[in-house]
């Protein structure tokens, strides 16, 4: 125990003369270090366990709260809990040639080509900012579309976003026929009739059941794994110029496993078969945003 207490002593001291010599800048830019891992740790670890002591803790402040309040978080804790992906996949209904109905995860495999999502997902920058960022996938190739990012995400501007993307799915002559949302108060009446307008009808999924939209999921986790989680946003022209790189890198050059490795919108290259092109392979790496990034490439 003494020979504990002394080493956590010394790295105590250690510590101050480290704090010490450092200038007020350097501390700040730590503290924002420090709090960017916190929001980054707090979307990871899942729901923390409870011991007596925790309990002792929070029956002695409860004591403080009124009862009105005590009473309301006892009922709202014993709610039933919503159903699971599985339990509505097994029910969802949807034509089928036969006339019985299909599961969900049928129906997104046979109308993959004709499918689109979206969702909007929250990112903090570094003054606490919350900006929403609105994002619009490709079931089939996979391609991903950022339209925007506001840190007030009103109706309008969703829809203002909804025609631009009419317009990008015009130029490129796409034949997407669905378009799954969540159930976010953001997307209007409005926005569905413009997106009906232009041909595509609106699917939306069930409340609180995200796998419904697995795929547009899985991306934001992917954007916050390789990209937002590596980087300090300061603001918002920061966050749409890092975005667009990661969208560049997502669709020209990321492999895709579902592709057979192959990026939405780069095939594969052809194989490389003659023994000296492979004695002298030479292999060329471009970083993107300082290094965050990484895309390679066979050398001329």
């Amino acid at each position: 125990m003494l020979l504990r207490l002394a080493y956590l002593a010394a790295t105590s001291a250690f510590a101050l003369l480290r704090l010490l010599s450092m200038s007020d800048r350097d501390k700040d830019i730590e503290i924002l270090a420090l709090r960017h891992q916190l929001l980054v740790l707090q979307r990871q670890v899942g729901k923390p366990t409870f011991t007596d002591t925790d309990r002792a803790v929070l029956a002695c402040l409860l004591r403080h709260l009124p009862m009105d309040t005590v009473s309301s978080r006892r009922w709202a804790s014993r709610s039933p809990p919503p159903p699971s992906g599985r339990s509505f996949a097994s029910t969802a209904s949807h034509p089928h040639p036969n006339g019985r109905a299909r599961p969900w995860a049928d129906f997104r495999r046979s109308q993959a080509d004709a499918l689109l999502a979206c969702d909007l997902f929250e990112v903090r920058t570094l003054t606490g900012t919350r900006l929403y960022v609105f994002a619009v996938i490709e079931h089939s190739t996979r391609r991903i579309r950022i339209l925007g990012s506001t840190a007030h995400p009103a109706a309008q501007w969703v829809v203002q976003l909804g025609r631009n993307l009419v317009m990008d799915l015009e130029d490129v002559g796409s034949r997407a026929w669905f378009l799954i949302r969540d159930r976010d108060s953001k997307f209007t009446a409005a926005f569905d009739a413009l997106l009906a307008d232009a041909g595509l009808k609106v699917v939306t999924t069930g409340i609180q059941i995200p796998r419904m939209n697995s795929i547009t999921e899985r991306w934001i986790q992917t954007c916050r794994r390789e990209l937002l989680d590596r980087t300090l946003i300061w603001n918002q022209s920061h966050l749409l110029h890092a975005l667009r790189e990661f969208e560049t890198f997502y669709n020209r050059h990321r492999p895709h496993r579902i592709l057979d490795q192959a990026a939405p919108l780069r095939p594969l290259p052809r194989p490389i078969s003659e023994p000296a092109q492979l004695r002298h392979l030479k292999v060329r790496r471009r970083d993107r945003l300082g290094g965050i990034l990484h895309e390679y490439q066979h050398a001329a």
